[in-house]
């Protein structure tokens, strides 16, 4: 069976430079589970990385004007799994992550487009009130943020109306050994200040123009325009706030998988300490 690591973890933990790192000696390739950078062009806000002497899948794969969804991620990742001597997937958009792992039993119901184009022009409390009589479970296990997003609510009740089977419900079926989870962390104050500084390069690197060019070429209404740093630009004190409390949401998230390994990015001799960890989980039989 092919082993996987995952390297998880807040945005600025520089969870890329350590997969690169850990490729490099382990002779891996990097799969990426940011649901940002699947878009064509859109680069310097979401940080894209592409190093050099690895190779790095799941990039680059859609324009933005393109659908890419949870569902298209772990049908991608599963075939470049399969196709991969050492695959290392590194993110932070834990929804595809557990989804990989342990699919919901809905990822693959299909998209209905004339429903979605009549439940576009419902507001948010007619929204909300039809989902409640379609699915009020699905409806209660939502948080806050879901269910003030339209695109979401809507993807709720295209799922909660279609009949029939939606999903093999079958994961990835891994022996605890075959899957390792390294996770990175940092004090608040720490990701706070790595997180300014990093929106602070981005926007010397181009951000707006970047921005700018993307709204007048596809509009700024596509759901991946909704992305951190697009959304709140041109205020750039906007997007590092957004940052910051996407990170906390981040952690939130991964803090419930108890099976990740946690380091803190100060840790004296990071490298080495995961290295040490990663090598006595992928020699071991």
């Amino acid at each position: 069976m092919t082993k996987i690591l995952i390297i998880c973890g807040p945005t600025a933990t520089g969870k890329t430079k350590l997969a690169v790192q850990l490729a490099k000696q382990f002779s891996g390739e990097l799969i990426s589970a940011d649901s940002r950078q699947v878009y064509q062009g859109m680069d310097i806000v979401t940080g894209k990385d592409k190093p050099k002497g690895v190779k790095i899948h799941g990039l680059d794969l859609v324009k933005p004007d393109e659908e890419f969804s949870v569902a298209h991620f772990v049908k991608l990742t599963r075939t470049l799994i399969n196709q991969i001597s050492f695959p290392i997937i590194v993110g932070g958009t834990g929804l595809y992550l557990d989804s990989l792992i342990k699919p919901p039993s809905t990822i693959f119901a299909k998209p209905n487009w004339k429903l979605r184009e009549k439940l576009s022009f419902f507001s948010i409390p007619k929204l909300l009130k039809l989902l409640k009589q379609l699915n009020p479970k699905r409806l209660m296990q939502m948080n806050h943020s879901d269910q003030l997003n339209p695109r979401r609510l809507i993807r709720a009740i295209e799922v909660a109306i279609q009949k029939g089977p939606t999903f093999l419900s079958k994961g990835l079926d891994l022996k605890e050994n075959n899957l390792l989870w390294i996770g990175l962390t940092a004090e608040k104050k720490i990701l706070d200040q790595r997180i300014k500084k990093r929106v602070e390069q981005r926007i010397k690197s181009g951000a707006i123009q970047e921005w700018q060019k993307l709204k007048k070429q596809y509009g700024s209404n596509l759901p991946s325009m909704s992305a951190i740093g697009y959304h709140q630009l041109p205020d750039v004190n906007k997007w590092i706030v957004a940052e910051q409390q996407y990170a906390r949401r981040q952690l939130t998230w991964f803090k419930k998988n108890k099976a990740i390994r946690w380091f803190d990015i100060d840790a004296k001799d990071l490298f080495k300490l995961v290295a040490r960890q990663v090598k006595a989980w992928y020699t071991k039989k």
